[in-house]
């Protein structure tokens, strides 16, 4: 995507690769659910040292395919090991629970593993998901399939290359495909779990394929997500909280947590506009493999041009550029859009209420906090929301208000290994990140006995 050269060419997998997959998973699931919890996670831990060993080369390579910068690619690396760590040290917890009933009587509940689970990822952090979505199912007892992006196979790839020989074969799989290949996941009588990370269009059709066999769904979907700074709050450290929020440095704003509209006070609007600015427009894109690179380029040239149609849809709709433009000569071959700032947005705007999925920033003005409650949950979206004010009472409050599935307060983009971590509305079904996610990868099982006592 830096450069607009061909990297190569995948095997795209069709209904029989698909049978065969679900046939080794299915074989290999049993014996694999039979381990101790800890047998698993003894096997699991091997796999996190293996991948460890290959960190700097496996950020390379998300680099090179997705565009996104080396050091934010590192740093994937190390939140998908983390995160695949965290599920490992939960293997203990995947219990469940005894219930009162009386003399002569006991009742149970066990938590036993679904079976085949089809775990589809997005473009924007290939590495990172494969590596933390693979840990819940693979520890809960599962087999999981994964199906990365058509546009950014290669890290699923190189992961199964490289922890193959760890696991029982057929347990994990990659297969490659565009969304046919999703819709025959969702479809298919072998596979019962189906997680997507994407958006919400895409989750609506995988919620449709996945009807006719009522498959249990986890669905991370997108967001248009506020970040709103009222007039008491510190405003160079809204500002560089609303830059950070939008991921420029680690996604080149292609992340759906991503704060891309920006509600600020009248009182403080064109402060906050000026040095948000200012801010962008010192972001440095380049080659997205150096270590100096401050922001690579988007991901797919479908993306790419659907990035410059919301920045043109904003120019032509009244808002006010005032940081963008074109990129510089020697980055004209790839994917790079400069980071974007419109001021004067309102509500009725596209670039107000359509998720973007790139390094477009809107900033609306505010003066009621009503009518910015209104603007802010107007969206069909409701994933993150960042608060900024110095009031404990306005933060509360507007923790309350604000519909989102994770909100920070003087704070924006960090993640936490068990925090839950998913939306409301449009933006997806489920929680991940925590136990929730694990347990959500099993079904529930009453055993009631009776007994002479």
């Amino acid at each position: 995507p830096a450069t607009g050269q061909d990297l190569g060419t995948v095997a795209a997998a069709g209904a029989a690769d698909l049978d065969r997959a679900v046939a080794a998973a299915r074989q290999a699931q049993g014996d694999w659910a039979a381990l101790a919890p800890l047998a698993r996670a003894r096997i699991l831990r091997a796999v996190v040292e293996r991948i460890r060993a290959h960190r700097d080369d496996l950020a390379m390579l998300d680099a090179i395919d997705c565009g996104n910068p080396l050091k934010g690619m590192l740093f994937d690396v190390d939140l998908g090991t983390t995160l695949l760590e965290y599920f490992i040290g939960l293997a203990p917890e995947v219990k469940g629970d005894s219930v009162p009933s009386g003399q002569g009587r006991m009742t149970f509940v066990r938590r036993e593993p679904i079976g085949v689970v089809a775990r589809i990822i997005p473009f924007n952090h290939p590495m990172m998901f494969i590596l933390a979505k693979m840990g819940a199912p693979l520890v809960a007892g599962n087999a999981v399939i994964f199906k990365p992006s058509e546009h950014t196979p290669l890290a699923a790839l190189r992961i199964a290359e490289l922890v193959g020989d760890l696991l029982p074969a057929g347990l994990f799989s990659v297969l490659n495909g565009d969304g046919r290949l999703g819709a025959a996941m969702a479809e298919h009588p072998g596979i019962g779990n189906v997680s997507l990370v994407g958006s919400a269009a895409t989750g609506r059709a995988v919620m449709r394929a996945g009807a006719s066999t009522l498959k249990r769904l986890t669905l991370e979907l997108g967001g248009k997500n506020a970040l709103v700074i009222w007039p008491d709050a510190d405003i160079d450290k809204a500002v560089a909280g609303a830059v950070r929020g939008m991921n420029l440095g680690w996604t080149g704003g292609q992340s759906c947590g991503s704060t891309s509209r920006v509600l600020v006070h009248d009182s403080v609007h064109d402060a906050v506009v000026e040095r948000l600015a200012a801010a962008f427009e010192a972001i440095r894109l380049g080659d997205p493999t150096s270590a100096e690179t401050e922001m690579g380029c988007m991901s797919t040239r479908p993306q790419y041009e659907k990035v410059l149609s919301y920045i043109d849809a904003g120019q032509q709709g009244g808002a006010r550029m005032v940081a963008g433009g074109p990129v510089p000569e020697h980055l004209s071959g790839g994917y790079f859009v400069r980071p974007t700032v419109f001021a004067d947005v309102t509500p009725d705007m596209r670039i107000a209420s359509e998720e973007v999925f790139g390094p477009l920033l809107s900033v609306l003005r505010w003066t009621d906090e009503e009518q910015m409650f209104a603007m802010a949950n107007a969206v069909e979206y409701g994933l993150t929301a960042s608060i900024w004010t110095r009031d404990l009472d306005t933060a509360m409050r507007a923790a309350e208000r604000l519909e989102a599935g994770y909100v920070w307060v003087n704070n924006s983009s960090d993640h936490y290994p068990g925090a839950p971590f998913g939306g409301v509305k449009q933006s997806g079904i489920g929680r991940e990140e925590c136990l929730e996610e694990i347990l959500g990868y099993t079904e529930q099982k009453t055993v009631a006995i009776s007994f002479a006592g």
